[in-house]
């Protein structure tokens, strides 16, 4: 394992408190942005403007960008909308699904099964993960920006490999949720997906690959990373903790229900005093976010490569996995560079 692994940044949580310079940077991107209103404004908190702001190394003009491609995607895709019963059938086997237990920071957990995948849409499944990804976000204490994956790889094989959906994943994540995972353990990943890991890990930017960890259960350094994590008595067994009540649905589907009742009132108290931008809160539509397409610094290939859900694009080749060679003198655990 590497030294990093014995560092407290081995857990992924960091959270420096935005200086003076910082804070002009913040009101510099609010004033490109331009009037919003409803959810889009209370969207476009300080903190929120913050963390596209360190996603793009406090460059304003590429937080900007990336912020207005966020709310476009927000406006169309209206994410807060979404409710249980509309993707109840991508949560039937645990595929993903929110922990009721969160880790020593207080962070959200989203645990994730491949080998559970039930359903073959990218479009449904893509859905399904923000859905989960907007909950998580509700269920985060007000001291915390940030969740944690755990990815388990009980079954896992070669059948359950999706460049595609893996890609669009990874757009969602990097480009509309910046900053929002802290973590990510591949919990006993099996040897045939580190080519995997190789065809997949150039979709992710560098900040997100070093939140990537490998974790063995008969490795008791990387062991050592969930014990410093979590309580052990409120993890699973599945990740080598002490609970053994393992997932059910329709307890699972009572939870996310009574969540989605909070979702209005989630929007209207989430900008405090201390965030609030200066704008109308009424309801906004997809014509409340003026200027969102409008970004001098976008050239038309970048434009192409803005993520949407209505261009998937061709699944890459299995076979093209199959033959990546392994190099067994690798030894992928703690930290992945």
């Amino acid at each position: 394992m590497s030294a990093d692994a014995n560092k407290s940044t081995t857990n992924g949580y960091e959270k420096p408190l935005p200086s003076e310079e910082q804070q002009r940077k913040i009101n510099e991107v609010r004033k490109l942005l331009g009037p919003l209103s409803g959810r889009l404004s209370i969207y476009c908190s300080d903190a929120s403007i913050a963390r596209h702001l360190r996603a793009r190394n406090w460059n304003v003009k590429k937080a900007t960008k990336m912020l207005k491609e966020t709310l476009k995607w927000r406006a169309e895709y209206k994410p807060e909308e979404i409710r249980w019963d509309e993707i109840a059938n991508e949560a039937d086997t645990g595929k993903i699904y929110r922990s009721n237990y969160v880790d020593k920071y207080g962070r959200a957990v989203l645990v994730m099964r491949p080998s559970c995948q039930n359903t073959k849409s990218t479009k449904g499944q893509i859905r399904y993960l923000v859905y989960c990804m907007e909950n998580a976000i509700r269920n985060l204490p007000p001291h915390q920006e940030q969740m944690v994956w755990l990815i388990d790889f009980q079954s896992f094989n070669l059948s359950h490999i999706s460049v595609k959906v893996t890609r669009e994943t990874a757009h969602v994540l990097q480009d509309h949720y910046p900053e929002r995972l802290g973590l990510a353990i591949l919990y006993n990943p099996p040897k045939f997906f580190e080519p995997f890991w190789t065809v997949v890990k150039p979709f992710l930017e560098l900040k997100t690959q070093n939140k990537v960890k490998f974790v063995y259960s008969d490795d008791l350094n990387t062991r050592r990373i969930m014990e410093d994590m979590f309580d052990m008595d409120q993890l699973e067994s599945a990740f080598g903790g002490n609970d053994r009540v393992g997932f059910n649905i329709n307890k699972y589907a009572e939870r996310m229900r009574e969540d989605d009742k909070k979702m209005p009132s989630f929007w209207a108290m989430e900008t405090t005093p201390s965030e609030a931008p200066q704008h109308s809160l009424t309801m906004a539509t997809s014509s409340d976010s003026p200027n969102l397409n409008s970004d001098s610094d976008t050239s038309d290939h970048e434009k192409n490569d803005t993520f949407s859900l209505r261009g998937m694009e061709t699944e890459a080749v299995l076979s093209e996995e199959k033959g990546l060679t392994i190099d067994d003198s690798k030894n992928i655990v703690g930290e992945v560079h």
